[in-house]
């Protein structure tokens, strides 16, 4: 189910909170079981047979933490983490990249495996990744493993976050779980949240999509002008950070509703004045989550400049492959592992200033460029129509048309993209309490026109 659908806006979300804030039923059992059932049918709305595969993934993490738990010494510990962290890796290895392995081994061998073709479980990265922090939480002493198991389930099913994050860490809402207080500010403040989030995916990033999606199609049919590639690759840069982070908002957002307080995941990241500081701003959940569960294990950066230097590939490559079973993503991930160590072994973008801005725009666009082609001929193909290199014009109708037709989005991408609006808000302090509310309104107003004319169109996210 998606967030920006009319069912989910005017059935499932409407019926679960007045079921949820029923004044007949107030226990916190009541409650957790009533979000329990409804992740499991908003996960299971589009295809329920992956269901089976959630819960038996919540049940090991479950057992597996408490066997860690009970365990009379560290090596016990340490073994079960092992076979538990196989586990859940090993599912996501087969769903995830099975077809992809068995077809490049195809390759390989001149043998054909065709036959093995999986359906990608939406979501899973994400979940895996929670029961991951889950078990390593509780064996690194930062969390207790849960005796309830429908506790667990909660955690991990929890509809606001489930399809694609932030990824919460355990440890952070365990005692929400059990005891959160829903207040009447948490909830005005998470509606409000909701809201700029569904309107940064409507209103915004499905425009950006369609630019995008527009130039792509294009340039496979001749070449554009060096200002139409630009513009395509700007619009999926805007598109995916709207989508995305509009996504985040909703989450959050639908979170506070329920009294849950899942952190930041984006942080204005096209502000960044270097790659490493871009990676502090951008999908924060995911980046903070190998650093603490693979970069800092394997090392971090107290070591020699070698070790430093396999510890970050290792990291990035992962990180590659985490988006998806192809080598575009490695590639992806590659690109900024390169640029990460340039920048720690030299320094030079800490001596860019201002221009620092400029270098890091650059850099994400272009490997935004291959990220979103899933052949490496297609990204090298439009990367020479950007820089004119395909014998291209500099200009044409269609990149007017694209400027040109929704100039005003144009305009607010850029300003959204900006910490505009917060900077305002703090100076206007005392307008806050009226102008939100009513922006939030009018915003709210035209998602729903967006949505109700609009065809359904997925978040990015949901493929990883």
């Amino acid at each position: 189910m998606v967030f920006s659908s009319n069912i989910f806006l005017f059935m499932f979300l409407p019926l679960i909170l007045l079921l949820y804030y029923n004044p007949l039923w107030r226990s916190r059992r009541f409650r957790n079981i009533l979000l329990l059932l409804a992740s499991l049918v908003f996960y299971a709305w589009g295809k329920p047979f992956f269901v089976w595969l959630m819960v038996v993934s919540i049940v090991v993490g479950w057992q597996v933490g408490l066997r860690m738990n009970g365990a009379k010494s560290p090596g016990a510990r340490k073994r079960w983490l092992i076979l538990g962290a196989a586990f859940h890796l090993g599912m996501l290895f087969v769903f995830k990249y099975l077809t992809f392995a068995a077809a490049q081994l195809g390759l390989l061998l001149q043998m054909d495996f065709s036959a093995i073709q999986l359906a990608l479980p939406i979501g899973i990265s994400f979940f895996t990744f929670q029961l991951l922090s889950y078990l390593f939480d509780i064996y690194y002493g930062k969390a207790q493993a849960q005796a309830n198991v429908l506790h667990v389930g909660l955690y991990i099913a929890l509809f606001p976050q489930l399809i694609a994050g932030p990824i919460v860490r355990y440890a952070d809402i365990e005692r929400e779980i059990l005891q959160r207080q829903e207040t009447r500010q948490d909830f005005t403040n998470g509606m409000i949240r909701f809201i700029y989030g569904l309107a940064k995916k409507v209103l915004l990033a499905n425009y950006f999509a369609v630019i995008a999606l527009d130039a792509r199609f294009m340039s496979a049919q001749e070449p554009l002008s060096v200002a139409a590639a630009w513009l395509g690759a700007i619009a999926y840069t805007f598109q995916i950070y709207f989508d995305f982070s509009g996504y985040s908002d909703m989450a959050i957002g639908l979170g506070q509703m329920f009294g849950f307080h899942f952190r930041e995941n984006f942080n204005y990241p096209y502000i960044s004045r270097s790659v490493t500081e871009f990676w502090r701003r951008w999908h924060i959940s995911l980046s903070s989550w190998f650093r603490d569960y693979v970069y800092i294990p394997l090392g971090g950066s107290r070591c020699s400049r070698s070790r430093l230097a396999l510890n970050l590939f290792i990291v990035w490559s992962l990180t590659g492959f985490w988006h998806g079973a192809n080598w575009t993503f490695l590639l992806w991930g590659l690109i900024y592992f390169c640029l990460l160590i340039l920048e720690k072994f030299t320094g030079f973008a800490d001596r860019l200033g201002v221009f620092g801005h400029i270098y890091t725009l650059l850099a994400v666009i272009m490997a935004w460029v291959v990220f979103q082609f899933s052949d490496l001929t297609q990204s090298l193909a439009y990367m020479g129509m950007m820089w004119g290199l395909a014998g291209n014009p500099l200009y044409d109708e269609l990149a007017g048309h694209f400027l040109f037709d929704g100039g005003i989005v144009w305009l607010l991408g850029l300003i959204f993209s900006l910490p505009i609006y917060p900077w305002v808000a703090k100076r206007w302090a005392l307008w806050q309490p009226v102008v939100e509310p009513c922006l939030a309104a009018v915003l709210f107003l035209l998602s729903i026109i967006a949505t109700v004319a609009g065809n359904y169109n997925p978040f990015i996210y949901f493929n990883f």
